[in-house]
């Protein structure tokens, strides 16, 4: 039986595209608001850079410096590792929304990323070799979690070949818990205590382990998932208009969801694997993303994209200040400020439907 999502009361009426000018206006204010927060992310934390100093490390300027070292070789690269996985979660964040048109979804919430954490984690266990080994068999670990994560989601929250939006977060909320649980039981059975705190690391989310090795994965699997999804705009768009106007329309609504659940778990398991669960930002940066530009997709990713990454960025230049020198996760600061906004979405649109 192919699975169908139930209705929304009354009809979905996309969002009338933004003039090209307010657009251009939009995408402008978040690349300068992005640069600004990345300055400001090289220049501050536990060793506070002077602004001059950055700028001659990132030109080429300066020669060999402390300075030179923390901003080149220690935050740059955190910088845009935070850039890639924000626009990643957000992206895929937008999309999880439009497949199951439900405004309350995301990588985290659907469990996804609890499923790619737990992959990762199993992988550190069984322990494998160092350099690309570890570089490849995490992503692949992380994948295989949040395709387990999906399935799991997607059976439990079906009923009657339906589906409703409280249902699909209350089983991913579920799966989440589960998953997580059995990562920590692993790590007790294994008897290697000590790698708790990688484990930590995967379940609360963090930058800290960037490096310019660790960054070519993530950005090409951005790179190309951002231009595959950005050529399924308007297939996306029709899921929008419920699943009987899009099956009238032409499309196999069924082989479609399936295909891009598949890259939408492999983007989130990329990013996963890199910087742990962050939790939110796919809440956040869509639904910020939608209020500025509207529904329509081609150009609702571009700008969830930005926005994800500017959060980030953000909550990393937290993370890294509130406490200095500690260093507090991020997926901390995200989870604070996204709790927030997701009760906010529940009470505004208890079934997560657009209406």
């Amino acid at each position: 039986m192919t699975t169908t999502l139930r209705p929304a009361r009354t009809p979905v009426r996309a969002a009338a595209p933004p003039r090209p000018a307010r657009y251009a206006l939009v995408v402008t204010g978040l690349l300068l608001a992005l640069a600004a927060a990345a300055v400001a992310s090289l220049a501050l934390g536990s060793v506070r850079v002077p602004p001059g100093q950055v700028l001659d490390a990132l030109t080429g300027r300066a020669g060999p410096s402390p300075y030179r070292t923390i901003v080149l070789d220690v935050r740059l690269p955190r910088v845009l590792l935070g850039v890639v996985v924000g626009a990643g979660l957000a992206v895929v964040g937008a999309v999880l929304q439009a497949l199951v048109r439900n405004r309350l979804a995301d990588p985290f919430l659907l469990g996804i990323s609890s499923g790619a954490s737990a992959g990762a984690v199993l992988v550190l266990v069984i322990g494998v070799g160092g350099g690309v080994t570890t570089t490849l068999a995490l992503p692949a670990g992380a994948f295989a979690g949040a395709l387990l994560a999906l399935v799991l989601v997607y059976g439990l929250a079906r009923r009657g070949g339906t589906m409703t939006g409280s249902r699909l977060v209350l089983a991913g909320v579920a799966v989440s818990y589960i998953l997580s649980a059995l990562a920590t039981l692993l790590l007790v059975v294994a008897g290697r205590p000590e790698q708790f705190q990688e484990a930590m690391y995967w379940s609360l989310g963090g930058l800290g382990s960037a490096r310019w090795d660790t960054l070519a994965l993530p950005a090409a699997v951005l790179a190309v998932g951002v231009g595959v999804l950005l050529a399924l705009a308007r297939p996306l768009d029709l899921l929008l208009t419920g699943e009987e106007g899009a099956t009238v329309l032409g499309l196999d609504t069924a082989r479609f969801r399936a295909a891009v659940f598949v890259l939408a778990s492999l983007v989130t398991a990329v990013m996963v694997a890199a910087s742990g669960a962050v939790g939110f930002i796919g809440l956040m940066a869509p639904h910020a993303a939608r209020l500025a530009v509207g529904a329509p997709h081609r150009r609702l990713l571009p700008v969830a994209a930005l926005g994800g990454a500017l959060a980030l960025v953000l909550a990393d230049l937290g993370a890294r200040t509130v406490a200095a020198p500690q260093d507090i996760p991020v997926g901390v600061l995200t989870a604070l400020t996204g709790g927030p906004l997701f009760l906010w979405l529940m009470r505004r649109h208890p079934e997560g439907a657009p209406r």
